[in-house]
């Protein structure tokens, strides 16, 4: 993690270098601040839309696992626009714009899959996901527990 965090700023410092030297340290700012506000401004609609949809959703009473991602996903695009740095601002960009949104969004759920799969399989034993559904292959015969002075010893 500490590797990631040095290559950002080796990262952000590198293209506000570049930007710098290209059109001078005023243009900077001025990019950096427009950037800000424009990200603020995207942020902000973008955001009321993924609750609009969220509510429309939840009051349909179907699932809402893509529109609390997308909201979670456009909130962490305007903290990436809000913080000062051009490689930043084009990731927060990414995050806030739908289509690109969407693309991070199946990756993001295709990950937390994998993990809770990966964790279910360490801690209870072999877990197949089938259609978005948990499947236990091999159903272990329910374990009676005896508690001895608030301790839970299975048995």
């Amino acid at each position: 993690m500490a590797v990631a965090f040095l290559l950002y700023v080796v990262a952000e410092v590198a293209a506000v270098w570049a930007v710098g030297s290209a059109v001078g340290v005023l243009g900077t700012i001025g990019l950096l601040i427009a950037g800000a506000l424009l990200g603020s401004w995207l942020g902000r609609r973008e955001g009321a839309k993924a609750m609009r949809a969220f509510v429309e959703t939840a009051r349909a009473g179907r699932p809402a696992e893509a529109e609390v991602t997308n909201g979670m996903l456009v909130a962490l695009g305007g903290v990436l626009i809000m913080l000062p740095g051009f490689v930043s601002d084009i990731a927060g960009l990414l995050l806030l714009l739908p289509p690109t949104r969407s693309v991070f969004r199946k990756m993001w759920l295709r990950r937390i899959e994998h993990r809770a799969v990966m964790y279910a399989n360490r801690t209870r034993g072999p877990v197949v996901i089938v259609d978005s559904e948990v499947v236990d292959p091999e159903p272990k015969p329910q374990q009676q527990h005896q508690v001895i002075e608030g301790r839970i010893i299975e048995g």
